[in-house]
């Protein structure tokens, strides 16, 4: 897919705040420091439109981009961060929530997880609570430049197991360095949207 125009519209930190209007939606969910804005810029094609940080739990809003006037990109707050007090992550729990189980726009939820290493309990819980609310989820395993390709089949298949995924919900290896799993993941993303 060739972006045209590509704008952060909104960040909201309320339901009130999410934009109105017909255009579907993909989710964008990972915990803290999987690389997702890293992933959002390449796949876009922009160098900073997505912020990325060296202080993981940054996003605190649900960032909405708009996609050449077509679709909506929306990047949720990342999970398993704990220097956010306890009353903080139960105001974002309650708006995130919120979203995934009432915004009609919806199409489908991206799940980043890190290729290197086995999901964790917070990636378990947060795809079990996705699919608990049928949702489609496009599981992406990032920084795999950091693997040997030998190995990467083998990391695949721990994704798989662990996460107990879903026949229908592809796994896509994917590089922000190299823009490897770009073109698939576009693929993916055009299915659920369109």
């Amino acid at each position: 897919m060739k972006i045209t125009s590509a704008e952060l519209i909104i960040s909201a930190a309320k339901d009130h705040q999410f934009p109105g209007g017909p255009f579907p939606e993909v989710a964008l969910s990972g915990r803290s420091n999987v690389g997702k804005s890293s992933f959002i810029n390449t796949l876009l094609a922009r160098k900073g439109l997505a912020r990325t940080s060296q202080k993981p739990g940054k996003t605190q809003t649900l960032n909405f981009y708009f996609l050449n006037d077509r679709f909506h990109f929306v990047d949720v707050p990342g999970y398993g961060y704990a220097k956010v007090s306890k009353k903080e992550r139960e105001a974002w729990g309650r708006v995130m929530e919120s979203y995934f189980t009432h915004r009609e726009q919806l199409k489908g939820v991206i799940q980043l997880v890190d290729a290197r290493h086995k999901p964790t309990e917070d990636d378990i819980m947060m795809y079990d609570w996705l699919k608990y609310h049928e949702l489609p989820v496009i599981i992406v395993a990032t920084k795999v430049d950091k693997i040997p390709k030998g190995k990467w089949d083998k990391h695949v298949s721990n994704i798989k197991k662990e996460l107990k995924l879903h026949d229908e919900d592809p796994v896509i290896l994917f590089s922000s360095e190299t823009a490897y799993g770009k073109d698939r993941a576009w693929k993916e993303i055009t299915r659920l949207l369109f």
